[in-house]
């Protein structure tokens, strides 16, 4: 295994329910109650996807930009209130480095958020970072994690995706990478080279090197048979 890439949202902090608050409030504005099938359906984005489904939601009284731009707006404000880690997960990214293993944070949140994340561990720690503005389409498509791994100069294949949506799995699935899924609000079935995990609690840099070998392993056994 040659680096981590790290999901932000979720992930790493528990932003969900910041986003939750904000997605809640900006529909309660055009009489719509923000329920939890439209939680999960936006969970891990993209924003032109969530944007767009609040336009519907709210009528089409603005255009999805509208509401991709307000969104992040009432978000950034959330952030200021303070951000807690995910349990486990700061303390698996330290455990990385210490390692020598780089670690970078790939989102399909804007760069104003994921600075923010980026802030509240060390500098130098994450060795490089993407957000939504650093590609041209987000996640479920792969180029936010195939530019991390361009970014590191490192092949895809030889690294592994942590991820909580399904957004973001299919993401790191479709660039090659393995992948360790921590899902909530969302199942995923047995899928080669994913490996399922409850939390990050506890789990070690050795832990996920396992699981990169083992998952690795099953995949080119899979493509002999």
């Amino acid at each position: 295994m040659e680096a981590v890439l790290f999901d932000m949202d979720g992930t790493l902090i528990n932003s969900e329910p910041y986003w939750l608050i904000a997605e809640t409030a900006l529909l309660a504005r055009y009489d719509h109650k923000w329920t939890d099938e439209d939680q999960a359906y936006c969970l891990g984005g993209p924003l032109p996807k969530v944007g767009a489904y609040m336009s519907k939601l709210a009528g089409e009284v603005h255009d999805a930009l509208y509401f991709e731009n307000e969104l992040v707006r009432l978000v950034a404000e959330q952030f200021t209130k303070g951000l807690k880690f995910i349990p486990g997960a700061a303390e698996l990214v330290h455990e990385l480095v210490e390692a020598n293993i780089p670690v970078a944070l790939v989102s399909a949140s804007p760069r104003l958020l994921v600075d923010s994340a980026i802030a509240l561990l060390p500098p130098g720690t994450f060795a490089t970072s993407i957000s939504s503005e650093d590609v041209t389409v987000s996640k479920p498509d792969p180029e936010s994690y195939l530019k991390a791994a361009t970014h590191l100069g490192v092949d895809i294949t030889k690294c592994l995706v942590i991820e909580d949506s399904r957004t973001g799995i299919e993401a790191g699935l479709a660039s090659g990478a393995i992948v360790l899924g921590i899902p909530h609000l969302v199942t995923y079935p047995p899928t080669p080279r994913l490996h399922l995990l409850h939390g990050l609690v506890g789990i070690k840099a050795a832990d996920i090197n396992e699981i990169f070998l083992t998952e690795s392993q099953e995949a080119h056994n899979a493509t002999r048979i």
